[in-house]
């Protein structure tokens, strides 16, 4: 009887600690095999650089970046996906809109536009977020992690990727988007 009582109190919770509320990490997992969508995963390595030449900021950027994670979803030229794309949009949205994500930063129109929301506070950003939406083209969503990142190092990471010989066979699968 213990045991049978023990093992539901477990099952109930475990069912109480698991968290149906949306999330981008869930948004990536549940969409990353979906054939209208191109997922990437980018390691660190991906920036091949010279370190001796780079600034103690630079350093310290690099250090604080882990991986970025893509995922993509590409209109076709009929349009034949445009409700799609607007639910996805919309999914996406409403995720960003989360008390997690701080925004930093949006530009453009309804039709056109781009944000860039973080993960953290100020100082100690675990992630930063792009998403960029285009009605005729489609919408792209970057997950940038890393530990105590802050607004400088992004930008020390793009200073250096200017620079840097990037290992494009890790951006291999995004080639299909650039047609």
């Amino acid at each position: 009887m213990k045991i049978a009582y023990l093992l539901g109190l477990l099952t109930a919770l475990m069912l109480l600690s698991c968290n149906d509320k949306p999330s981008l990490q869930r948004y990536f997992v549940d969409h990353s095999e979906n054939k209208d969508f191109v997922s990437v995963d980018v390691s660190s390595n991906i920036i091949n650089v010279d370190k001796t030449k780079l600034s103690i900021e630079e350093l310290e950027a690099l250090k604080s970046f882990d991986k970025m994670n893509i995922i993509a979803f590409k209109m076709d030229s009929a349009k034949t996906k445009t409700k799609e794309f607007e639910v996805e949009s919309a999914k996406v949205k409403a995720i960003l809109k989360g008390k997690e994500y701080h925004e930093l930063m949006k530009v453009g129109s309804s039709s056109n536009s781009a944000s860039i929301s973080f993960v953290g506070d100020e100082n100690h950003i675990n992630e930063f977020v792009v998403y960029a939406k285009n009605k005729d083209a489609g919408f792209a969503l970057v997950r940038i992690l890393g530990d105590d990142m802050n607004p400088n190092n992004i930008m020390s990471i793009l200073s250096i990727l200017k620079n840097a010989d990037i290992d494009m066979e890790q951006l291999k699968p995004l080639q299909g988007l650039m047609k």
